[in-house]
């Protein structure tokens, strides 16, 4: 090497270099954890665990083994696939190429740039599209859980596109034009807007998106009704009003939720759990979402993605600035030089496609850290619902939505650490058994 050479790589190599171990490690990290996931249930077929062998009989414990097998197969598929289109999208050039093609027929500006976000998002669903399918009408389907039609799954996909460009092409202008106008802390007014915006939805989704898509109908069942209004008086909650949702045209899964702030807060209980479980059973699951607003863990779980949205913005701002993080990442920045007749065309919209593609991948590896916290937090939940109904009645409700939900009692103890939001039923149950403190 000669004296004047340089003695590192060039910032973009590094970045290509860093992104590529990253994508590799993650994915063999996840193969790796899918493969333990596997043979951990497969192994604890044949019978089921001792402390369930009362309640729940083998050939339920058995479509668990094989519901749970059949998905870590298919998520393994999806797993590689993600892979490979990442690398397309990234490395391979594709978003470099789709963006020339649109620069090229629209020119520099506002409008190419939203055509690109657009056509980037309806590719992708493209992509995706066989994978849900096969979820939805073969894999679900297989198993008992999916109610939902192919003029229904339709409807759905219609509504969802139509919702998505109707609120997230205006929000992306809103962003875009702060990146091109706000000056050097543009990613500040940025954050700001997307925090207003999810705090809007917050309020918004159950009052006017939610019944775009389900019937929400106010609890019949008076005794149930009363029975619940009860339980919030006396945990200190109030809310718009309680509705039944019609889960069931769509899943057998069952599940039932808190949502809202304010005026707007409600309970909604899927139908497919008023008809699992029973009055009291249905109580104690309402009094574990108690739990969580009772803990604020809501608005410790927005506060912290408020916080790393922050960080998240901040380092935006600083990579939008830097050629190498496009170069990096398979994407060549200066287009203005590169398409003839286009001047000074923007490249904010690829520094936000850019920016969602790249961070999962170095996230992925903080999975057990967010998992641990959400375990912690159905701890304390469970705790508050057994002080303010029965724990066995938890402890029952729980055990039936585990049977009718398919959710294997054996999973992997590193499996779980890695991935479950929820504690699986041994530590659950135990815990409540036990009455130790969450």
């Amino acid at each position: 090497m000669s004296p004047d050479a340089a003695p590192f790589l060039p910032p973009s190599l590094l970045l290509t270099l860093a992104f590529a171990i990253a994508l590799a490690g993650g994915f063999a990290l996840k193969l790796w954890l899918a493969g333990r996931q596997l043979r951990h249930v497969a192994r604890g077929r044949a019978a089921v665990p001792p402390a369930f062998a009362h309640r729940i009989p083998l050939a339920a414990h058995q479509k668990a083994a094989d519901y749970t097998v059949a998905k870590l197969r298919f998520g393994m598929l999806e797993a590689a696939l993600g892979a490979a289109v990442l690398l397309g999208w990234t490395l391979f050039g594709g978003l470099d190429a789709l963006n020339r093609s649109l620069l090229e027929l629209l020119g520099g500006g506002m409008v190419q740039q939203l055509a690109l976000l657009l056509a980037f998002a309806l590719i992708s669903g493209l992509i995706d599209l066989p994978a849900t399918l096969y979820q939805t009408f073969v894999l679900e389907q297989r198993f008992g859980f999916n109610q939902t039609t192919p003029g229904l799954w339709l409807s759905d996909l219609a509504k969802s596109t139509f919702l998505g460009a109707l609120i997230g092409l205006p929000l992306a202008a809103a962003i875009l034009w702060l990146m091109a106008s706000a000056g050097s802390l543009w990613w500040l007014w940025a954050w700001a807007l997307w925090t207003g915006f999810n705090l809007l939805m917050v309020w918004a989704y159950p009052a006017f998106i939610a019944p775009f898509f389900n019937k929400f109908e106010p609890l019949g069942d008076e005794d149930l009704a009363a029975r619940v209004k009860a339980l919030m008086q006396r945990c200190g909650f109030t809310a718009k009003g309680f509705f039944v949702m019609d889960g069931s045209r769509r899943s057998a899964h069952a599940n039932a939720y808190f949502t809202g702030f304010g005026a707007s807060k409600r309970v909604v209980f899927f139908d497919t759990l008023l008809r699992q479980l029973a009055p009291a059973e249905v109580e104690a699951v309402l009094a574990h979402e108690l739990g969580h607003f009772h803990h604020r863990h809501i608005a410790k779980r927005m506060a912290a993605m408020f916080l790393l949205s922050l960080a998240g913005f901040a380092l935006l701002g600083w990579l939008s600035g830097a050629p190498w993080f496009y170069a990096g990442l398979g994407v060549q920045p200066n287009l203005s030089s590169l398409v003839p007749g286009v001047a000074n065309a923007p490249s904010d919209a690829l520094a936000l496609l850019l920016f969602a593609l790249a961070v999962p991948v170095f996230t992925v590896f903080l999975s057990p850290l967010f998992a641990q916290l959400s375990r912690r937090h159905e701890f304390e939940a469970d705790a508050y619902a057994a002080r303010q109904t029965h724990g066995a009645d938890l402890a029952s409700a729980l055990l039936k939505l585990y049977e009718d939900n398919a959710s294997t009692l054996t999973p992997d103890p590193l499996y779980v650490k890695f991935y479950y939001s929820h504690p699986p039923a041994t530590e659950r149950l135990a815990r409540m058994q036990a009455g130790a403190p969450a």
